[in-house]
């Protein structure tokens, strides 16, 4: 229990003596979490820079061939950046809720696997048993998350390796079935999913809805559970996660690149981590941009192709280690330059509550200062109301016969 600024106790539902004005702010649950709203110039000024980098890729890509941003080549474009988008946004939602999917990419290998052998049955019922078991498999990472309370980077390789098991039934190379071709709604696909990743990232941005996402992110021991509803909402994520992850292999099946190979699909998950990373992400969670996600996308499907077009041969762990090690730089610089500003009466918000005179916080404990001795004792004899002389000194008590050295004269 604490002591406010008028030496009156705190009232009990603040912790620490933090007032609750204070923990209106706060995005963890309020006994850990940092007061103050996290700041967003950050990510601004980073999105600004990606978007110089794309800006600048594409113009080189239009100076190098400038008919693959035209009719045919475009279409093809914008569907592998919403197949790509999927897979970051798959990563992403996991990452804001600070249990990273790393199965992300074989699931979307496997999807892409099924779909180029089921595809001729249509994209409906090739579609619909892919959904149910990326839904199941999903939800068994999310029940390991959240019931064992261990890292999602964990849980989720060892779902990848279980998925890979089943790839490595592949042998061989196996070309797409069926005449689903998302390039006649290519336009659509990449509104979509550019629609969604603003709106997340517009979403993500909003304070409660912030906290809740996020809550699941250790601020103490990282080993203590975070409640029953950083549990739900962390697994609700892991299972979108995995779901979306599905439907992005899918798009990259279907888009003509011919036949599927086989793999791990291990580099798939470097790159969407490593893509989402670099759009603003933090790798420690709930911390993002707004426009990020989709301008890093742009930009590494565009730095793809130019890539190609220049005659370079570069693989996709290449380009997803490289941009994994530059979202890591962006991890740090996001959770230096975002995290909130210090709670004060300069800020804006109440100034931290402090013991009473050299009170002392120990161990989140606010221990009250010693009192000061004070003199409470009255007199031995009250002093007579009249007759009283204006010295103090002299006042005379209640006596009733006069001093010795009076008598005598001296």
């Amino acid at each position: 229990m604490g002591y406010d600024e008028s030496g009156r106790t705190a009232p009990p539902d603040t912790p620490s003596g933090v007032p609750a004005a204070v923990l209106e702010n706060v995005f963890d649950d309020p006994y850990h979490g940092e007061p103050g709203r996290d700041r967003i110039a950050v990510h601004v000024v980073w999105e600004f820079l990606l978007l110089a980098g794309l800006i600048t890729v594409t113009w080189l890509l239009w100076r190098e061939d400038s008919d693959a941003l035209r009719g045919g080549a475009l279409k093809m474009l914008l569907v592998d950046v919403a197949g790509l988008g999927l897979l970051t946004l798959a990563a992403g939602l996991s990452l804001r809720a600070a249990a990273v999917n790393l199965a992300v990419g074989p699931v979307a290998l496997a999807a892409s696997l099924h779909f180029a052998e089921q595809g001729d049955r249509g994209l409906r019922d090739a579609l619909l048993p892919a959904l149910a078991v990326a839904a199941v498999g999903g939800l068994a990472l999310a029940l390991a998350v959240v019931v064992l309370h261990v890292p999602g980077w964990a849980a989720s390789l060892a779902g990848a390796a279980g998925v890979i098991v089943w790839l490595e039934r592949r042998t061989a190379p196996v070309a797409v079935q069926g005449d689903y071709d998302p390039r006649r709604t290519a336009l659509y696909l990449f509104v979509g999913f550019a629609a969604v990743a603003v709106l997340g990232g517009l979403f993500g941005a909003i304070k409660p809805v912030r906290r809740l996402l996020g809550r699941f992110r250790p601020v103490a021991d990282p080993a203590r559970r975070r409640g029953a509803v950083a549990a739900t909402v962390t697994a609700l994520a892991l299972v979108g996660s995995t779901v979306l992850a599905m439907l992005g292999g899918v798009l990259i099946a279907a888009n003509g690149h011919g036949p599927v190979p086989p793999g791990t699909g291990l580099d798939w998950s470097v790159l969407a981590v490593g893509t989402v990373l670099l759009g603003g992400t933090s790798a420690y969670g709930r911390r993002g941009g707004i426009f990020g996600a989709l301008l890093a996308v742009c930009l590494v499907v565009v730095f793809q192709i130019w890539a190609d077009a220049h005659g370079w041969t570069v693989s996709r762990w290449a380009v997803g280690g490289a941009v994994l090690g530059g979202g890591l730089v962006v991890t740090r610089l996001v959770e230096t330059f975002g995290r909130p500003r210090p709670a004060g009466p300069a800020a804006g918000a109440p100034a931290p509550i402090r013991p009473p005179g050299d009170g002392t916080i120990s161990g989140g404990w606010v221990m009250p200062p010693r009192p000061e001795p004070t003199d409470t004792w009255p007199s031995v004899l009250p002093v007579r109301d009249t007759d009283t002389p204006v010295d103090a000194w002299e006042a005379p008590r209640w006596e009733n016969e006069p001093r010795r050295w009076d008598t005598d004269g001296r």
